[in-house]
């Protein structure tokens, strides 16, 4: 540990770049969407799930990765993990189907559960001094929050030169170099008091957290209130009542449930779901404003979201020491406020809005939002806790931003078709003669894809082109506009619970 502890910058960039594999694959697929719904004649629901299937047994995994990290070493489980990814990655690159595509992206999951929370937990046991813990967790937020932007920025290039399997092919040269120089740099730590898997409470959370987000998608399509949509709400309350039930009786719990009795701890944990439900659903909606809206192609869509990386890439190295000064509460409440302030504007945007005014605004108040949140939350969590619970710690801290990711594509999503459906409808119906002269089965489509709806746009004869046109536009801006209100009210919602729940500062009955 001590050859690790001097040279644990090196050990930082092997961890950072690990990282920046497991997040970037959160939202490279983002980009591809559209592309997608053309090759694979996915639905928007399909699509949902492409995103979904990834981060869903990622969210459901990471206590049991976490564990396993702690029980059996976290250089190990990280390299496990990478290796798993690389093979679903490759696997997957080849899908002939979007239910192809959804089962190699779930099984991606299982991968970056095993490795996300070691990276974590490696810093936290690397990195002993607070001031620089709190820079090294700076650096790996950073690098989280560049992810972002980068992520359909490389998409965009690739789709632009490459079939689209080549969004997961990229995986292999990373996953190369983040194995090769983790056998040699990374250090080997466990938790001495680890205990047995509890394989119970693993199937109680992934069942909880599944029927969520199951439920969620799916409603739009069952009709929200419907026994369908009714039915899986309460198995997820089942379950989670079960699983916190389960915890709290035994003696080797997967998740020692009283950490949240620390307000430190489930102040950030909530601050940081909350975020990534914000983040994540836009950057579903926002690649297909791009594209399908404003007609940019892939490489360009990526482009555009740069300002994203930069502001989250400039925030987030300082953002952890201006918790340091400032206090927690205030600067993890400003990065909710930011974002809150970054999605109203871009809910009022059409699609002639001036990208060089009121869609960069947005863009930059969210990203600088999101890391003002993330570093302090992250180091608030981690140093709520023992450095020997620092695996069950950081699978919590990625457990929030998981399943906030993922609840936000779903809601937003959710959100998004339940208006789009109706609208795209009405408005096509309203056109003269426009949904007799389709062929069959293209009017159904058109209202379960956006893609399909643009695609009607572009083959209507050329008089009508420009009402068809408008109508599609019309339809999605109403949709996206709604959703991205819901993230503004989610982000405002978190601001306040933040002031009024977030310590400013560690406190003595701290972990």
């Amino acid at each position: 540990m001590d050859k690790a502890y001097a040279r644990r910058w090196w050990v930082l960039v092997v961890l950072s770049i690990s990282l920046f594999l497991v997040v970037v694959d959160n939202l490279i697929v983002n980009v591809a969407l559209p592309t997608l719904q053309r090759e694979l004649d996915a639905s928007t629901t399909a699509l949902q799930w492409i995103v979904d299937s990834y981060a869903l047994v990622f969210a459901g995994l990471l206590l049991a990765g976490g564990g396993l990290g702690d029980r059996f070493g976290r250089k190990g489980a990280l390299q496990v993990g990478l290796v798993l990814f690389a093979i679903c990655s490759t696997i997957g690159a080849f899908s002939d189907t979007s239910g192809e595509l959804i089962f190699w992206r779930g099984a991606m999951g299982v991968g970056a559960a095993l490795v996300f929370p070691a990276t974590l937990a490696i810093i936290t046991n690397l990195f002993i001094d607070p001031v620089e813990r709190a820079k090294a967790i700076g650096i790996w937020s950073a690098v989280s929050g560049m992810a972002v932007a980068f992520g359909p920025i490389s998409g965009g290039f690739l789709l632009e030169h490459f079939w689209w399997g080549s969004v997961f092919l990229i995986n292999l040269p990373i996953v190369i170099v983040a194995l090769a120089a983790g056998a040699w740099l990374l250090p080997t730590s466990r938790d001495p008091g680890a205990h047995r898997l509890d394989m119970v409470g693993v199937l109680l959370s992934v069942v909880a957290i599944s029927a969520l987000v199951f439920t969620v998608i799916e409603s739009p399509h069952w009709g929200w209130g419907s026994f369908e949509s009714n039915a899986g709400f309460v198995l997820a309350a089942v379950a989670l009542a079960l699983f916190v039930r389960w915890e709290t009786t035994r003696s080797e719990p997967l998740l020692d449930v009283s950490f949240f009795r620390n307000a430190r701890f489930s102040a950030a944990t909530g601050s940081l779901g909350i975020a990534f439900f914000c983040l994540f659903g836009f950057t579903f909606l926002v690649t297909q404003y791009f594209q399908f809206v404003r007609g940019y192609d892939t490489l360009s869509a990526g482009v555009h979201t740069l300002p994203f990386a930069l502001g989250a890439g400039i925030t987030a190295p300082f953002a952890a020491r201006a918790a340091l000064k400032f206090g927690t509460k205030r600067v993890v409440a400003l990065g909710l406020m930011n974002m809150g302030i970054g999605f109203t504007i871009v809910s009022q945007v059409d699609a002639d809005t001036a990208y060089w005014g009121p869609v960069i605004i947005s863009m930059l108040f969210m990203a600088n939002g999101l890391s003002l949140v993330t570093s302090p939350s992250t180091d608030a969590v981690m140093g709520s806790l023992p450095v020997d619970k620092a695996g069950v710690g950081s699978a919590v801290n990625d457990i929030s931003r998981e399943v906030g990711g993922t609840l936000g594509v779903a809601v937003l999503g959710s959100v998004f078709v339940s208006l789009w459906t109706p609208a795209i409808a009405s408005k096509f119906e309203s056109i003269p003669g426009l949904v007799a002269a389709l062929p069959e089965g293209v009017f159904g489509a058109a209202q379960e894809s956006v893609g399909a709806a643009y695609a009607v746009a572009q083959q209507a004869p050329e008089a009508a082109r420009p009402v068809v046109q408008q109508a599609v536009s019309d339809a999605f801006m109403n949709g996206f506009g709604n959703a991205t209100l819901v993230a503004a009210g989610m982000a405002f919602f978190g601001m306040v619970c933040a002031l009024l729940f977030l310590p400013a500062r560690p406190e003595s009955g701290d972990l």
